[in-house]
């Protein structure tokens, strides 16, 4: 268990807090791309504690501008997107995309107050259907040749959701792979070929066999950590019988990010970055490795438990998550329906806010959590000292981080922990994208 100290060390994230600090330095989603379509494209973001405007000016260039004016502290998310830049509406102060102060109209003639003016900017840039912004000191590092980056865009899709959590319970679930027996639990298997956009209903790679099935009767697993390059890799094996094993490859991306298999052919990279200490969004891009995705099924899937603007769970803590004591006895072990975001939601929101973790017990199945929080404290000292950060590329480095592999299938048992790079290879030879990118 942690102290007290230890526990707000990690989780704390608003503007000068140690963690906050660190999370700064590496790129953060704060924002999905189609959250600016529409006459007016702009929103308000709030990450770790800051208070922030998002817009596109008539150029199509992203800013990300600190949203109170510098003039008098009026909120530029009501200003004008006209003449290359943001126009606070109190006196017409005018901001490009840089935070450069363009205009202030209403001064004396001849005033050169504008040049001395500079308001807080954030480097944007977006990436497949997702605005990523560095709020960091000194130079961004470089984006890693993670596949969710480099496949083309007609095979990805971005979403997002809101819980009422710290973001590190958030993420921690996401490490977790002995709760999917249990928390992710299908009393009967759906068919597999009706599973398109639906984790743990689909059969694992290799063999028809339903994932939910080999969950639900397989729920001791042995799991494996080792570092990485970009953080941690988790290999979790449950064997079937003498002569079979299921493997599963799931990821951390450090400081934030996971990458876990959804079927045979999509991976999800799924970021969890604070709002403030108590609330945090997930961000997902879902990467194909057969055909382009159905992107308008994908969101209309996720629009049934999604609810927008904010993108906040329909079934939360006011409405007990849709529970529902018959379907917890017949059809899921949670009672609270058939998608596993909510599962997660409810799991982590259960904790409070922020967990306190001076009560808890790890056992054996939380290596991956004990390690990952080792590598977090470290990577914590270490931004405080000045020193190398770790799984963050320099500019034009990025190359140096891909994959990661991330792969759910059956094999025989003597080659369980080959498998992972077999069939990650096996994959990407037989996608157009992933295959160009081999001899690279």
């Amino acid at each position: 268990m942690a102290t007290a100290e230890q526990n707000d060390w990690m989780t704390r994230t608003n503007p000068g807090t140690p963690a906050g600090t660190l999370l700064r330095q590496y790129w953060q989603p704060v924002a999905l791309a189609e959250e600016l379509n529409g006459p007016r494209p702009l929103k308000t973001v709030d990450v770790m504690g800051q208070h922030l405007v998002l817009f596109r000016d008539e150029k199509g260039r992203l800013g990300l501008l600190d949203r109170d004016c510098p003039h008098r502290g009026a909120d530029l998310a009501y200003g004008r997107i006209e003449d290359g830049g943001l126009r606070c509406l109190l006196h017409g102060w005018l901001f490009d995309v840089n935070g450069c102060c363009m205009q202030t109209p209403a001064e004396p003639e001849g005033s050169k107050l504008c040049s001395r003016i500079h308001q807080g900017a954030y480097p944007v840039v977006e990436k497949s259907g997702i605005i990523f912004a560095y709020l960091g000191r000194g130079e961004p590092p470089a984006f890693a040749d993670f596949d969710c980056f480099v496949a083309p865009d007609s095979h990805t899709f971005a979403f997002k959701g809101l819980w009422e959590c710290n973001w590190l319970q958030a993420l921690e679930v996401g490490m977790d792979p002995a709760h999917a027996s249990f928390l992710h639990r299908f009393f009967e298997d759906e068919d597999v070929s009706e599973s398109f956009g639906k984790q743990f209903r689909g059969a694992s790679m290799g063999t028809d066999l339903p994932i939910a099935k080999v969950l639900r009767e397989y729920e001791r697993p042995e799991i494996s950590v080792d570092a990485t390059g970009y953080g941690l890799r988790l290999t979790t094996l449950r064997k079937l019988s003498p002569g079979q094993t299921h493997v599963r490859i799931t990821n951390v991306a450090f400081p934030n990010v996971f990458a876990i298999p959804m079927g045979p052919e999509m991976t999800i990279t799924q970021w969890h970055v604070p709002v403030d200490d108590h609330n945090s969004y997930w961000y997902a891009i879902f990467t194909s490795f057969a055909g382009a995705v159905d992107k308008q099924q994908m969101r209309e899937q996720r629009l049934k438990t999604i609810e927008l603007p904010l993108y906040n769970s329909r079934k939360n803590k006011r409405n007990h998550y849709g529970y529902d004591i018959a379907e917890q006895q017949s059809q899921t072990y949670t009672g609270m329906g058939m998608d596993i975001n909510v599962h997660d939601q409810w799991a982590c929101e259960s904790m409070g806010t922020i967990q306190d973790r001076t009560r808890e017990h790890l056992g054996t199945t939380d290596k991956a959590i004990a390690a990952y929080r080792r590598m977090l404290v470290d990577a914590i000292d270490a931004v405080q000292e000045g020193q190398p950060l770790p799984a963050r590329p320099a500019a034009g480095q990025g190359g140096t981080l891909s994959g990661p592999p991330a792969v759910d299938g059956v094999t025989t048992a003597d080659a369980a922990m080959q498998f992972c790079a077999t069939a990650d290879l096996q994959r990407r030879q037989a996608c157009d994208w992933a295959a160009a990118r081999l001899g690279s």
